[in-house]
């Protein structure tokens, strides 16, 4: 038995003491302000035209090959989903700002919301090509983040996807996420299987993320191009282990 287990007593082996847990609270819909970006509650009035430019970009529609909801052939049609998705507490959307243009060019929801235990998860990401590889995807994951752990209290933070999207895998793993296993046959979507990978983030990895995130997002780190100096994936593994 290790020093931090603990029994009870009928000699069985519990988990460690939580002391002073009264849970975390619901995220608000309130605005996220960066330096990038702004996330603000999803609207169909505010962000329909914006986000149908946006997702049109992708004319293959490879973008919504592994959401549940997309590709959306129409204004009408995306209005029609926005309409309900805004209305939603749990999934929560938000819709991310590039503050350069003041255009929306994604979006992003709190989801499986459960202030009680501590756990919410981060999901429906839907970064058009005009958001994806930039600074400003980065940002709104921060802004998500923090507000789970600094304002919320919230103690894990989840992040799950079809086992096959590679893409979404590796995002998980260059933002910070641990994987934590592989759930087979945990959804039917799109008339398909899907193995569901899960992704976290404790209350305890947070400051170290905190700060790799902060450093990346500094203008010092980017060149007179906009280029990173240095990778978040470098900054996040320096921190975790306390190496400069």
């Amino acid at each position: 038995m290790t020093s931090t287990q603990r029994t009870n007593e009928f000699g069985q082996t519990i988990g460690a003491e939580v002391i002073g847990w009264d849970g975390a609270r619901r995220p608000p819909r309130t605005p996220m302000e960066g330096r990038f970006c702004r996330t603000e509650p999803l609207t169909s009035e505010r962000h329909l035209a914006d986000l149908f430019e946006a997702y049109a970009e992708d004319a293959e529609g490879k973008l919504w090959t592994y959401m549940f909801n997309g590709p959306f052939q129409s204004a009408t049609e995306l209005r029609d989903w926005m309409t309900s998705a805004s209305a939603s507490d749990d999934p929560l959307f938000y819709a991310i700002i590039d503050v350069s243009t003041g255009k929306a060019v994604g979006m992003a929801a709190y989801m499986r919301i459960k202030p009680g235990v501590g756990v919410i998860e981060v999901g429906n990401i839907a970064y058009s090509p005009k958001l994806q590889r930039t600074p400003v995807a980065t940002e709104a994951m921060f802004l998500m983040m923090r507000r789970a752990f600094k304002e919320l209290g919230y103690r894990r933070y989840e992040w799950k996807c079809d086992s096959l999207n590679a893409a979404s895998r590796r995002a998980a793993e260059r933002l910070g996420f641990t994987f934590d296993g592989l759930f087979k046959q945990a959804i039917v979507y799109k008339g398909r299987n899907r193995d569901t990978a899960w992704y976290s983030i404790l209350d305890r990895d947070w400051p170290a993320l905190e700060r790799a995130y902060t450093t990346w997002l500094d203008a010092e780190n980017f060149d007179e191009n906009g280029q990173q100096k240095r990778k978040l994936r470098e900054l996040i593994a320096s921190e975790k282990s306390g190496a400069p």
